[in-house]
């Protein structure tokens, strides 16, 4: 995966090697959705997009995508080549509305070697990490006042205090300089596949986005399955995803994989289409642990679309609450 490609498929069909070779259990490729594939192994979940040029990653796309990593508690993480013109460096992660970018070599590196990157790429240049407890501990152990850090390493006194409490990040020369005073390593890994704080996020997002989501609100409204709603349901409906919406149950003793829904409609689909898209939400739903369901207009009864519960409107209309939802599910999986 060195240098840039001409083809991002051939760079989806590597990343998917890369992953099944080392352990991670890996989705389909969606096309025309915000993410490419979803990988797990053990409890790392991942939502990767691939980009050529990250700079053609939009702020939408990185909203829906924080808005699915919360819900599955998974890491979103885009793999790119370039920002502009400028090739992504090797063990350095970058940043896009929020959401880390790395190069294909430094996936490799985490996957294949456990070697986490140091740099961060930010405004005005690199930064890495400090730990400012260990710093602040072998200064004290060789009687070092801060004044006396803040000399050698050719900074304030304040940044030595900054480092020491986690206020600043440093630039990796001052970091060297660190450590060879204090004779110990110093910097942190950053951990892309880390599940992240998204939920503050998504709340900015949705005070931020106001007036793109009333031109949004038509087509919305028109995948969200109200009779969940009715039933006790959260609906969070989805724009460029291989499902309509997500449904979460509100009460709180029901377990982990019952609590959330992969929700796809019927409405003006044909059953070659239906068919393809239970193939993906299977998929999808094997690997993120989250149950799937088709929420059926037509008042035949139809229980499954290749091996996906499907519940009639009629039949969900006859229901009190979404415990009787569930349970119908899990007795059509079964």
């Amino acid at each position: 995966m060195s240098g840039i490609p001409m083809h991002r498929d051939q760079v989806l069909i590597e990343i998917t090697e890369l992953l099944s070779n080392h352990g991670f259990e890996t989705s389909n490729i969606y096309d025309r959705s915000c993410f490419d594939m979803v990988a797990r192994r053990e409890l790392i979940l991942l939502l990767l997009k691939v980009l050529i040029n990250v700079d053609g990653f939009s702020s939408q796309q990185a909203q829906e995508i924080k808005r699915l990593a919360h819900t599955f508690l998974a890491s979103p993480l885009i793999v790119g080549f370039k920002s502009k013109t400028e090739p992504l460096e090797e063990d350095v992660v970058y940043e896009r509305h929020g959401i880390p970018v790395v190069a294909p070599e430094t996936l490799r590196n985490m996957v294949v070697d456990d070697v986490y990157p140091e740099i961060l790429a930010d405004r005005g240049g690199y930064y890495v990490n400090i730990d400012g407890d260990a710093i602040k501990e072998m200064r004290m152990k060789q009687n070092l006042s801060l004044k006396d850090v803040a000399d050698i390493a050719h900074v304030s006194r304040e940044t030595i205090y900054k480092y020491e409490h986690g206020i600043v990040r440093a630039v990796p020369e001052t970091a060297m300089i660190l450590e060879s005073i204090l004779n110990m390593k110093i910097t942190l890994s950053i951990d892309p596949f880390k599940v992240p704080d998204t939920k503050s996020d998504i709340i900015k997002s949705k005070e931020s986005n106001k007036e793109a989501d009333k031109s949004n609100n038509q087509e919305l409204n028109q995948k969200e399955p109200k009779e969940l709603i009715k039933l006790g349901f959260g609906v969070i409906p989805t724009n460029k995803t291989p499902f309509d919406a997500i449904a979460q149950t509100n009460y709180k003793k029901t377990a982990e994989k019952q609590n959330t829904l992969l929700t796809n409609l019927e409405k003006n689909r044909n059953k070659k289409i239906l068919k393809k898209m239970a193939l993906n939400i299977k998929d999808l739903s094997d690997i993120t642990k989250k149950e799937a369901v088709f929420i059926m207009e037509s008042k035949r009864i139809i229980e499954c679309i290749e091996g996906i519960p499907a519940v009639n409107i009629g039949e969900i209309c006859e229901m009190e609450n979404c415990r009787e939802f569930i349970r119908l599910l899990k007795e059509r999986k079964n």
